[in-house]
């Protein structure tokens, strides 16, 4: 297996393109999206830790081109699907990207070839949802005539740490068959490979491992406002707790969850889970607290201007950070979208900055801020506003100038740890 094709070049699937291009195999990269075919045929990257060489590296050894044609996956061995699947307006899986995906490469697919799901979704998708798409639309059975299975994402954007060929991947398939054909494939490209006896198990995986993360954050979040109610630091604590060797695995509290996996990902499962009559308790519970932290932040803010005799409405406050986590340019379901819009609403005059992030892009979600651009970082521009709230704590900007130009700073990511500041400027939340 030499070739292969992979659909959505977003967060995960240029890395993995890179990565299977790297290690010798030939990848087409296939994408709804032509100004992202033609600045990576151009060698041009537009996510800000995949840097434009690594691409033009590819391109130039002719291992890696893009394209909008769908009908070329009738040349590859393989098609590795890599799209998004967000919640829809009723919080509700939306499986629509993989359905329309399955649609558009069915006509094209031919015998022995394989299939592989990598979006994250509720176990059933890839062996009934996916499956059925791709049998209806090309006349071939799934198992005999061609291969499918599912490997969840593992990318951690922004982790110096994570590198594709290193992170273990789970591989789960439709027959043994399937899945000794997945094995083979991701073999050319990554060290270790985890099978797991099923399509269902392998996505049921990725389900736990992002469920995790939610509860524990939660855990954490709720634990901020006790222990605030209480007035213990919260960040000494779990400094302290994480000393522990053996039992203990430290988690931080924030405005929110961002990102594709922690705030949508487990409600996939919730959704599911109701199928057969089962409910989700800590999943659900998890997800209120966390949904509940913006409001609890501008609930902080406003205390912390009534400290200084101002209202939330009418003043001016620079929500610092935009992306959904330290260090990247990825503003997916970011909190401080959020937080933005609720400040607003109260009366605020709102506007940020994030060096990660000049000018916001069109979101599904966010429309309304499309083109707004990051104010400049410079003290005439810091202290024209009545309170910084800092949402995302990136390494490259100057704390200390932060703390000494402006007027009321609320952090929500002990930022301002060891930097010194008057405590009635200063607010943690």
């Amino acid at each position: 297996m030499k070739s292969l094709a992979i659909v959505g070049l977003g967060y995960v699937g240029l890395p993995l393109s890179l990565q299977f291009a790297r290690s010798g195999a030939t990848v087409l990269g296939l994408d709804i999206d032509p100004s992202k075919v033609d600045a990576l045929n151009a060698g041009r990257s537009y996510i800000r830790h995949i840097a434009a060489e690594s691409i033009a590296e590819q391109i130039k050894a002719g291992r890696f081109a893009a394209s909008t044609d769908f009908a070329r996956v009738r040349d590859v061995d393989a098609v590795v699907i890599c799209v998004p699947t967000p919640l829809n307006k009723n919080r509700e899986p939306d499986i629509s990207y993989i359905l329309r995906t399955g649609e558009s490469i069915a006509p094209h697919l031919r015998k022995g070839q394989l299939v592989v799901l990598e979006s994250t979704t509720y176990p059933g998708t890839t062996d009934e949802d996916l499956r059925s798409v791709l049998e209806k639309g090309s006349g071939l059975k799934a198992g005999s005539d061609f291969h499918l299975a599912f490997s969840p994402e593992r990318e951690d954007p922004g982790n110096p740490k994570s590198v594709v060929q290193d992170i273990p991947k789970v591989v789960g398939g439709f027959t043994p068959a399937c899945l000794e054909k997945a094995k083979a494939m991701y073999g050319i490209a990554i060290k270790t490979i985890v099978p797991v006896s099923s399509c269902r198990a392998a996505e049921a995986t990725k389900l736990l491992e992002n469920i995790f993360r939610g509860v524990n954050i939660a855990l954490v979040n709720e634990l901020k406002v006790v222990y605030g109610a209480m007035g213990i630091d919260v960040w000494e604590v779990i400094n302290a707790a994480k000393t522990k060797p053996f039992g203990f695995m430290a988690f931080y509290p924030g405005p929110g969850l961002g990102g594709h996996c922690i705030p949508i990902d487990p409600f996939y499962l919730t959704w599911k889970a109701r199928e057969f009559g089962q409910t989700t308790r800590f999943i659900e519970l998890a997800g209120e607290i966390n949904t509940a932290m913006p409001e609890w932040v501008v609930h902080k803010i406003a205390e912390a201007l009534n400290a200084h005799r101002k209202s939330v409405n009418g003043s001016r406050i620079l929500v610092l950070g935009l992306s959904y986590k330290a260090n990247v340019d990825d503003d997916r379901e970011s909190p401080s979208y959020v937080l933005m819009e609720k400040l607003r609403e109260r009366g605020a005059d709102v506007a940020y900055h994030d060096p990660y992030v000049p000018v916001i892009r069109h979101t599904r979600e966010h429309p309304q801020w499309a083109g707004t651009k990051s104010v400049e970082w410079n003290e005439a521009t810091i202290r024209s506003f009545d309170a910084v709230l800092i949402s995302t704590a990136h390494a490259c900007v100057d704390y200390r100038q932060l703390a000494e130009w402006a007027p009321l700073v609320v952090d929500t990511r002990n930022a301002m740890a060891g930097i010194p500041m008057a405590k009635d400027r200063l607010w943690t939340a």
